[in-house]
């Protein structure tokens, strides 16, 4: 079965074969986040959660060169009022609440780099696999906003002094070592072939596991996060009025201009 949902530009896609569903999503702005794609991501994480052929979710982006970059820029300079803020930075929010709350291990193959949301996303996977050159960075500080909503996910899963750090020198780069000594990655390979060899590997013997047992293991893992439903959207109208801000506008606008 495969499904895909064209999205502006971009699109989401997803194909089940023997128990692995794979998602797909792709924008030609480096992978980058406009609320479609969100939402059209959201509702396909949603839909394998409760398929039944779905054992296990291997989710991935297009290309070799970005996983994800995030906010669209173009979407963000177009925010007018606090309500159309919250709005755009609550598609993240039901993302990650949609990979928390599925009852299906979700393994992500992290093949470029990671920026803001991207980060969040790779994240609040339940596995992360990535290749040498996969380097991360939450730049929204450098933007006048700051990782609220995927914070919680990168926070639990790295760590506080490590969130922290990643959130505080909002323009430095830190490569896929780092990433892994932190405990972003559960693996690195050095290149592309090995890294899907190793996301082959775990999703067939992950979709021949028992599928009780993996949700009642994924759920354990989870405890504690329940409250994020209310959090994460609460999190989304901070960043929605940050973003409102003059600092903010110019700051994207010499991004776009590079």
């Amino acid at each position: 079965m495969a499904i895909t949902e064209n999205v502006q530009e971009g699109y989401v896609s997803s194909e089940t074969h023997a128990g692995v569903t794979t998602i797909e999503f792709y924008h030609p702005q480096s992978n980058a986040m406009p609320t479609l794609q969100l939402e059209k991501l959201a509702q396909a994480i949603h839909f394998a959660g409760t398929h039944d052929e779905t054992k296990v979710i291997v989710l991935k982006s297009a290309g070799d060169r970005s996983f994800c970059a995030g906010a669209s820029f173009d979407e963000l300079m177009q925010i007018k009022t606090p309500a159309e803020g919250e709005k755009f930075f609550s598609g993240f929010a039901t993302v990650i609440n949609n990979m928390r709350k599925c009852p299906k291990f979700i393994i992500a193959r992290v093949q470029g780099k990671c920026v803001g949301g991207g980060v969040g996303i790779a994240c609040a996977a339940d596995y992360a696999i990535g290749v040498e050159g996969a380097d991360i960075k939450l730049s929204e500080l450098a933007v006048g906003i700051g990782p609220f909503v995927v914070g919680p996910a990168v926070e639990r899963k790295i760590g506080t002094a490590a969130y922290s750090a990643l959130a505080i020198d909002a323009t430095m780069w830190r490569n896929s070592d780092w990433a892994k000594k932190k405990g972003m990655f559960a693996e690195v390979h050095e290149n592309i072939a090995n890294m899907d060899e190793s996301v082959k590997r775990l999703a067939n013997t992950l979709a021949h596991s028992n599928p009780e047992a993996m949700a009642a293991l994924k759920k354990v893992f989870w405890q504690g996060t329940e409250h994020w439903d209310t959090l994460l959207h609460e999190r989304a109208l901070i960043s929605g009025k940050l973003i409102l801000s003059e600092f903010s506008k110019n700051a994207i606008a010499k991004f776009k201009a590079k």
